[in-house]
């Protein structure tokens, strides 16, 4: 086996126009890809959480102010102009045309920890699947004996950041639009069977249960902390605005870009604003305030146990896929600034070709650069989900930390710079009332979710996945 070098320079703004191929639906597959994910499984204990009263209007909710965003965010593609102006290929780099430097560094400290702190919740959750399979196949064999049929999730996040290491080697969104393809085909398996066992466990008992104010609990403090942590799970079932720029990058035009996005957008959140209203409905309709905090997961479904794992190695594969939308940003901002950094440094600017055994035609490329920092990255990564395997608490963390400062203050930001929209016009004022709404609503769910981190903290087993 034989290896040639050649000296490749990353580009930030890698993606020539000729890659740029996609169409609204590949846009499409991209944003249901973001966002069904992890959140989906926790819509039934949010929704127990707020009731029946005012679960599925904050469900809508969120999901016209993130639409409504998406389309500010759009326009904001391309400077001065929405049509014809110069690309912005990542949200930072619209922050820095429509806001300036002094916005740079607080839209780089969201966006990206935002993006890192998903795939902490997606190690989480995909080792809870994997669990999952486990329990599942060991209660049918052993007639629903818990001994020898749990276990640590350590074991099974190191296999996931293996899988993520495989993966992480493609090289940008240009590239894996056929792995969006099929995160999408899983999220619609999982989604179609979770709402299937939650409707047939409604029709075995034929009682719509809950209540309109949601689940009670003994002291006033852990229900208004529950119902903060819900607020958090749905904003993180919401957000993608970190990837939107990223995303309508990869589209072709004509047409204008910003016109496909926002097609793309609508149906993508139309699609999941369903799927979230039907399984967080039928859910909680089904299990009342005893909803679990994980549907697949949280010992609510055994039987039949063929088709839970099914749901779980769909849930495994999506994020997987999904894993990637969210971590290749991250990857091409640290590649970049690293090779800025040491432009001359050959080992750093390099692909290596390594020739495959028996086919001497063919060779692999292998960047020194994207191996060992994509692996850092993972490995890390899988080592903080291993310390806080705490599911609900976690989603909710990330989505409430992400949800204000990119879904809504950015977006709202640039667009009142683009239009040049004066201090206290009307719209002035509405933009940001809206604005301030959202930053009370991501400041309470975050209190609510380190309250709920810190409690596990007290009395979680270490390395145990908490469903």
């Amino acid at each position: 086996m034989g290896t040639e070098r050649r000296s490749v320079v990353y580009d930030a703004e890698g993606g020539d126009d000729h890659e740029r191929q996609g169409t609204v639906w590949t846009a499409t597959s991209h944003i249901v890809a973001a966002v069904v994910g992890s959140g989906v499984l926790a819509l039934a204990w949010t929704v127990a959480q707020l009731g029946w009263a005012v679960g599925p209007l904050v469900l809508l909710g969120f999901s016209g102010v993130t639409y409504y965003t998406s389309t500010l965010l759009a326009n904001c593609y391309r400077y001065p102009d929405p049509v014809t102006g110069s690309v912005n290929r990542e949200y930072i780099d619209a922050v820095r045309c429509y806001l300036g430097r002094k916005s740079v560094l607080l839209c780089g400290c969201a966006q990206y920890v935002n993006l890192w702190g998903t795939l902490v919740g997606y190690t989480i959750t995909a080792s809870t699947s994997m669990i999952a399979v486990k329990r599942v196949n060991c209660f049918h064999r052993s007639g629903f004996s818990m001994t020898g049929c749990d276990g640590s999730g350590s074991t099974y996040m190191v296999v996931f950041g293996l899988m993520q290491l495989l993966l992480s080697q493609l090289p940008s969104l240009h590239n894996i639009a056929w792995l969006s393809v099929v995160a999408v085909a899983t999220s619609f398996g999982y989604s179609f069977i979770s709402l299937g066992l939650c409707a047939a466990k409604w029709a075995s008992h034929g009682d719509v249960r809950g209540t309109l104010a949601g689940a009670s609990i003994d002291a006033p403090r852990d229900k208004a902390f529950n119902v903060l942590l819900a607020l958090g799970n749905i904003a993180f079932s919401y957000t993608f605005a970190d990837v939107l720029i990223e995303i309508q990058d990869t589209l072709r035009s004509p047409p204008a870009e910003n016109k496909t996005m926002k097609r793309a957008s609508l149906y993508g959140l139309s699609m999941t604003t369903v799927f979230y209203l039907l399984l967080g409905c039928t859910g909680y309709a089904a299990f009342g305030n005893d909803a679990p905090g994980n549907i697949l997961t949280g010992y609510a479904f055994y039987e039949p146990y063929w088709l839970v794992d099914v749901a779980n190695v769909c849930v495994i594969v999506h994020l997987a896929g999904a894993y990637q939308v969210f971590a290749q940003p991250i990857f091409a901002r640290l590649e970049s600034y690293v090779a800025c950094r040491w432009p001359d440094s050959k080992i750093i600017t390099a692909t290596y070709y390594v020739r495959v055994p028996g086919r001497p035609s063919s060779s692999v490329p292998v960047a020194p650069l994207k191996l060992v920092l994509r692996t850092v990255i993972i490995m890390f990564t899988t080592l903080v989900a291993m310390l806080l395997p705490f599911f609900n608490a976690v989603l909710g963390l990330i989505g409430a930390l992400g949800f204000w400062p990119l879904s809504v203050y950015f977006p709202v930001s640039m667009h009142i710079a683009r239009l040049s929209i004066r201090r206290g016009e009307g719209r002035w004022w509405s933009l940001q009332a809206m604005s301030f709404v959202c930053l009370l609503i991501s400041l309470a769910a975050s209190i609510g979710s380190v309250q709920d981190i810190v409690h596990n903290l007290k009395t979680a087993t270490p390395f145990k996945t908490v469903d």
